[in-house]
């Protein structure tokens, strides 16, 4: 069956060209066709006379056609007795599709390559707008403005400067709008949407508290064993649970708890966002009349504030066990020696002002994600940029406000 089937399908390509009249338009048979040739879809028919030959065109001109078709004008442009001009009656024709509108580019092309001029006449208007948007030569003409400019240094200066400003002024007016909502929140409860909320707060603290640990654990041993190396000639080594605590409670704590958030939380918030912003939610939220900042923005903020000090006092805490480690394995410490001088080089004033510190700082990298994720304009690649502009922003603001801090605390009573 199968050497049946092979030897009818040898057959019939043997025999298509017979049977098929649309492999019989090759140019040496042209002239046997000219006056009048009929495709599937379309039929042509040729009107000669000494000066202009005229070519009327009925049904549809489309890709179906396309091979054929293309034979047929190849064989007619390759006449030697063409006359100075020709004409195509398109008034009949009832389809045009791209590809039949390159084909009759084409045979413009072809006719100015002979010096002959080629007029197509009839052609509808919906037809037009097809052959004028695919005509190359107005695809290839130069754009008014280029695609890049060299700009000078004043003008890059000032176009990066007003950038910065118009963002300032966004952040700060965004801020603006959450504190006013957090007022809001606290006379009426109810506006705030408490489950959104507790799922944040599992997203950022329970999600977030393995990486945070083992953070923190790292850095303790760190600190401890660098501590070693530099306070063992001089024989402080026990010291090292009292820089160890300090460090892990005033500073490495708070700083590399809100970096974590910020990588981890903040860059999400500002992708969630920034994601439902592409897909118009946002708008589909404030056409139904609710505040997209009240709805998305509140239960990440409040959840980033709530769980992120606790994440601080997690990190702090691995810290501490991770210099305790480097203690007794290093210098032989006990448990209780080390314990001692932690809690007796602590107080209670650097851990409220770090757990305040932390506070700000989980206000303003979940305030930032947002805000960054509020401003994504541009498709997929504009949130990929808003996800990273979160992290950076986040960073600097953790670093100066960590700065500010230090300086007060200094110079303060406290």
């Amino acid at each position: 069956m199968e050497v049946a089937h092979v030897i009818i399908l040898m057959l019939h390509k043997a025999l298509q060209p017979i049977f098929d009249p649309r492999e019989k338009l090759l140019p040496h048979n042209f002239e046997s066709i000219a006056k009048s040739c009929k495709f599937h879809n379309l039929a042509l028919k040729l009107a000669k006379t000494p000066s202009v030959w005229a070519l009327a065109f009925d049904g549809s001109l489309n890709v179906e056609d396309l091979a054929t078709a293309n034979k047929y004008f190849d064989a007619f442009f390759a006449q030697a007795s063409l006359p100075g001009q020709i004409e195509f009656d398109l008034s009949a024709l009832q389809y045009l599709d791209s590809n039949g509108a390159f084909l009759l580019y084409n045979c413009v092309r072809q006719a100015k390559a002979k010096n002959i001029e080629l007029a197509l006449k009839g052609l509808k208007p919906e037809h037009q707008r097809i052959y004028h948007l695919l005509d190359p030569q107005k695809l290839e003409k130069q754009p008014l403005v280029a695609e890049t400019r060299r700009s000078g240094f004043l003008e890059t200066l000032g176009s990066g400067t007003y950038d910065m400003v118009q963002d300032a002024y966004q952040i700060i007016d965004y801020f603006g709008r959450i504190m006013a909502l957090f007022l809001r929140t606290l006379l009426k409860p109810q506006t705030m949407r408490w489950p959104d909320m507790f799922y944040q707060m599992q997203q950022v603290g329970v999600g977030g508290l393995p990486i945070v640990g083992l953070i923190g654990l790292l850095l303790g041993l760190i600190l401890a064993f660098m501590s070693i190396m530099q306070l063992e000639p001089f024989g402080a080594s026990i010291y090292v649970a009292s820089l160890v605590s300090v460090a892990m409670i005033k500073e490495l704590g708070p700083i590399m708890t809100a970096i974590v958030v910020a990588g981890r939380s903040g860059s999400a918030f500002a992708a969630e966002i920034g994601s439902m912003k592409e897909n118009e939610e946002l708008d589909a939220l404030a056409v139904m009349g609710y505040d997209p900042i009240m709805f998305l923005a509140m239960p990440r903020v409040l959840a980033a504030v709530l769980v992120v000090p606790i994440l601080f006092v997690f990190s702090s805490l691995f810290g501490i066990i991770g210099g305790l480690i480097i203690g007794i394995v290093g210098i032989g410490l006990d448990i209780h020696t080390y314990l001692n001088y932690t809690i007796s080089s602590l107080n209670v004033d650097d851990f409220i002002v770090s757990f305040v510190k932390t506070m700000i700082f989980a206000f303003l990298i979940a305030g930032v994600g947002c805000q960054r994720g509020f401003s994504v304009r541009g498709g997929a690649s504009a949130v990929g940029k808003a996800t990273t502009s979160s992290v950076v922003i986040s960073i600097f603001i953790i670093i100066v406000i960590d700065s500010i801090f230090a300086v007060v605390q200094q110079y303060a009573w406290w």
